[in-house]
């Protein structure tokens, strides 16, 4: 996510970031590579243009030259700008209404029946609502059957009528249905096309106009940058709607819808699609947003990540086994099905500052966890939770049950006992021998 973007703005701020001498011309230089990254990154040029002039009459108007760490504060600024540029705060969806209704619009291919699932199960598990998913494209083959497979992925109902061809008839049924099921949510999929035409604006707008819904969100693409921008405007001249999905940003690695959508349509981006998962979607915090791309991380995304997959409880009984040194690979499996719950490895990484840049070229796969399971479920349960009692003959078993190496095994024992180590010491305060350890950590 932004890695090119990323990357391009590190080397512009990196004069500034350094302890040479500051000036005025070097920081209209600095700006000028700031500006040429952000027009990269596929950003409106007029938007780039007004970013730098902007963060240059700030820099030069609160004395950052004779700062004591002007470079810090040059960081500080830009990133300050690039979360208003963005939106400034997260904004919330209106779940007004009884029940509230959602009306998703967007191009073909935008990833707006797959949003609306995610949206449901957002809404399900985050929120404690009761969604209702309705079906309204009756123009694409497979559309209905897309929308109720995704349905099923989340445990959400379905509403269709496939003999129907009114939209529009079809969302005042499923509303009616909503009300007598106890359906506290209605998010309506529409059709959309490959391209903005008159027929599907039409026919939006008459959704609209006969259901009056709380939110309308527009999906798109993020990685179609310019044109994704283009088309958000489009849409809203003629629908208004609420705020802005994008989906697709984990592949994105420009950024330029993030960052100059809501200056074009004034309408605040509200969540991100991070991945093909059910649960990969986020709320938008354009002042997070902003720390990634300068590189900075987002603790506060990933610490809110691992609190809904903390147990109290077994956090407790955990703590206990580590001081009786009774931490076993049972648990050690355990801590790592709570990672997989967090989302995908390389998101995680790149929300731990500095971990993004270091690993930029290094490809984290899904699966990688899969041969440390392997070993683990090929362990007897006496060696799961006694790893000393795993000797040479042991290793070897273990190795061809997993379809594994006894060198893997060999590498997974070794880290393991570091790691156990590792968190006695954070139970005993040793902070220090523990830093040198982490340093020969992989």
């Amino acid at each position: 996510m932004f890695e090119s973007l990323s990357d391009k703005l590190d080397n512009a701020l990196h004069v500034l970031k350094g302890h040479g001498q500051i000036t005025e011309v070097n920081v209209a230089e600095t700006l000028k590579e700031v500006r040429r990254a952000l027009v990269d990154a596929d950003v409106n040029y007029k938007i780039a243009k007004e970013f730098t002039t902007t963060v240059k009459e700030k820099a030069l108007g609160q004395d950052v030259l004779t700062a004591l760490k002007p470079g810090q504060m040059m960081v500080k600024l830009v990133k300050d700008e690039l979360t208003q540029l963005m939106g400034g705060d997260a904004e919330g969806i209106n779940l007004s209404g009884n029940p509230s209704v959602i009306l998703m619009s967007g191009l073909q291919g935008s990833g707006k029946t797959t949003f609306s699932g995610k949206l449901a199960n957002y809404l399900k598990t985050k929120k404690a609502k009761k969604p209702l998913l309705v079906a309204c494209d009756v123009y694409r083959p497979a559309a209905i059957n897309q929308l109720h497979v995704v349905g099923d992925q989340v445990g959400v109902e379905v509403f269709s009528d496939e003999g129907n061809q009114d939209p529009v008839a079809i969302s005042k049924a499923a509303i009616a249905h909503a009300k007598a099921n106890g359906h506290n949510v209605v998010i309506i999929d529409t059709a959309g096309r490959l391209a903005v035409d008159e027929a599907m604006m039409t026919e939006i707008a008459n959704i609209h106009s006969a259901i009056q819904p709380q939110e309308t969100l527009f999906v798109v693409d993020s990685m179609t940058g310019q044109d994704a921008v283009n088309t958000a405007k489009a849409f809203n001249d003629r629908l208004n709607f609420d705020g802005v999905i994008l989906t697709k940003l984990d592949g994105d690695t420009r950024g330029g819808a993030a960052i100059s959508i809501k200056s074009v349509v004034n309408k605040p981006i509200k969540f991100i699609g991070t991945g093909e998962k059910m649960d990969a979607i986020d709320v938008f915090y354009p002042s997070r947003m902003a720390d990634r791309i300068l590189g900075m991380g987002d603790v506060v995304s990933l610490v809110e990540r691992a609190q809904e997959q903390y147990d109290e409880e077994e956090a407790r009984k955990l703590q206990k086994k580590i001081a009786k040194n009774e931490f076993g690979f049972d648990d050690f499996l355990s801590q790592l099905q709570q990672i997989k719950k967090m989302g995908s490895m390389k998101d995680l990484m790149g929300m731990i500052p500095g971990a993004g840049k270091m690993l930029k070229d290094v490809e984290i796969d899904d699966d990688a966890f899969k041969p440390i399971e392997a070993i683990i479920h090929s362990m007897t349960p006496e060696e799961r939770s006694k790893p000393s009692v795993i000797n040479a003959s042991r290793k070897k078993r273990i190795g061809k049950g997993s379809g594994t190496s006894v060198q893997q095994v060999n590498q997974l024992l070794k880290q393991f006992n570091q790691m156990s180590k590792m968190m006695k010491m954070m139970q005993g305060g040793g902070g220090r021998k523990m830093m040198q350890m982490m340093k020969g950590m992989k």
